[in-house]
């Protein structure tokens, strides 16, 4: 989920921003600063000699991307971050409207 939020919000942009991407997901953050250049080097093998999860989203991710320049920072999560906490608020209010069957 945390990864499709970021594609999602990705695809809203219009035109080539600097942003700001603020999440409680290191995956994400370290994803995106830290392993997804040796992943590609290795083709999508990760450090323990598996595939990489999710590549199908990392590359959309990637490629949304490109056009932007994005920092990205983490933040603890469920630790008083206002939008954090809001991201987490309407998380909840959406899961309370799913149908479990």
């Amino acid at each position: 989920m945390e990864l499709t939020a970021v594609i999602e919000a990705l695809r809203r942009l219009k035109r080539p921003c600097r942003i700001t991407v603020v999440t409680d997901s290191n995956y994400v953050v370290k994803g995106m600063t830290e392993w997804l250049d040796g992943w590609i080097k290795k083709n999508w093998v990760n450090s323990k000699k598996k595939p990489v999860l999710n590549k199908d989203l990392w590359e959309q991710l990637m490629g949304l991307s490109r056009p932007h320049l994005i920092e990205w920072q983490w933040t603890r999560g469920h630790h008083g971050h206002s939008q954090n906490e809001r991201c987490d608020a309407l998380a909840k209010i959406a899961m309370s409207k799913c149908v479990v069957r």
